[in-house]
């Protein structure tokens, strides 16, 4: 079966998801340092979703052994407003530097690539890590979006973060 690499960095490629990956990704989306982040989908929710007109799954992986280090899900392709939303980022292996590697690839792949104008996702406000890598990766703070998802009985703030293909083209030409 040929594999659909869709953008590829230094370290790491995203390569299209296939059925074949919702067992990999059930399990790096339901492992304790990840669940907690994220409102875990089903089989069911993913299996529909992986691969639709407008939202793909995205398989992270390393070059030089292909090996699987995460996952993304991706929403907003066919968004008339060019506005493209990271609705999942998790990785797998941490402490490594690919959360950097991974966020300058996708906004790559969707400023110098695919040409949207506006890039965004959310985090729970306790979420300390991811924060700090999509702000330092030049992702601002557009709002909070106070109690809206009920966890174990509590209820949990989102901060929602975003970039401008305009902010994106003058973070790169300074690099």
């Amino acid at each position: 079966m040929s594999q659909t690499i869709i953008k590829q960095g230094k370290r790491l490629r995203f390569r299209q998801a296939t059925n074949d990956d919702i067992d990999y990704i059930m399990q790096v989306e339901y492992k304790p340092g990840n669940a907690k982040y994220v409102i875990p989908y089903t089989e069911e929710v993913h299996l529909k979703t992986i691969d639709t007109k407008g939202a793909i799954h995205i398989i992270i992986e390393t070059i030089e052994d292909c090996r699987p280090v995460g996952f993304l899900m991706i929403a907003g392709l066919d968004n008339p407003s060019k506005e493209i939303e990271f609705t999942r980022i998790i990785l797998d292996e941490k402490g490594k530097g690919y959360g950097h590697e991974t966020l300058q690839m996708l906004k790559s792949w969707a400023f110098d690539d695919l040409k949207f104008h506006r890039a965004w996702l959310d985090c729970k406000d306790y979420n300390a890590r991811a924060l700090h890598v999509y702000e330092s990766e030049g992702f601002v703070r557009e709002g909070l979006i106070r109690e809206t998802i009920l966890t174990d009985g509590v209820y949990e703030n989102l901060i929602i973060l975003g970039i401008l293909d305009r902010e994106y083209f003058a973070q790169k030409e300074k690099h």
